[in-house]
């Protein structure tokens, strides 16, 4: 699939299907997923497979009740690694392994709809919950729960803003 129509087909899914998903195809997805550039090739970032039913209720949970994610087969929780960015200091923990855990976010959406699978991009929860739940270390920081299954809905496009209104050329 075209990158293209990978960017034109991608929906947050919030109905799932309840096929599994093969470990080795999340893997793969991640590996792929990690190819995303990063500040100083640090890859500040890291990737937790939930498909433990109990840890996806308590995650459902830490997300303000989005009991949907406990639809999908697996959650991937993708985290901010601080001592991997250290060597950027100050700006590093407050921006790049946020960059960074993003560019990885984004390929994994699109990578999933290239396997026919749906995600949704979960950045409401409480950061503290997670990381119980999960054992994070402190130097972790949970950025994302993703969902991903086969989609048990297709939802239309939502409305975007005019591109017209976003660009800025030269200045504002």
């Amino acid at each position: 699939m075209e990158v293209k129509e990978a960017i034109h087909k991608r929906r947050s899914i919030r109905r799932y299907r309840g096929d599994k998903i093969s470990l080795k195809l999340i893997y793969n997805l991640l590996k792929e997923a990690n190819l995303a550039p990063s500040a100083g090739n640090l890859q500040a970032r890291d990737f937790i497979i939930v498909d433990d039913n109990d840890l996806k209720y308590k995650l459902a949970e830490a997300a303000y009740n989005q009991n949907f994610i406990t639809e999908a087969p697996i959650i991937i929780v993708v985290c901010a690694n601080f001592n991997r960015i250290k060597p950027y200091g100050r700006r590093g923990f407050e921006l790049y392994c946020l960059q960074d855990s993003a560019a990885a976010i984004d390929h994994i959406l699109l990578l999933a709809i290239d396997q026919g699978l749906g995600t949704c991009w979960i950045g409401a929860f409480n950061e503290n919950m997670v990381s119980q739940i999960l054992g994070l270390p402190e130097y972790i920081r949970p950025i994302a729960l993703i969902p991903i299954g086969h989609p048990a809905e297709k939802p239309e496009p939502p409305p975007r803003i005019p591109i017209e209104q976003l660009i800025h050329h030269n200045h504002w």
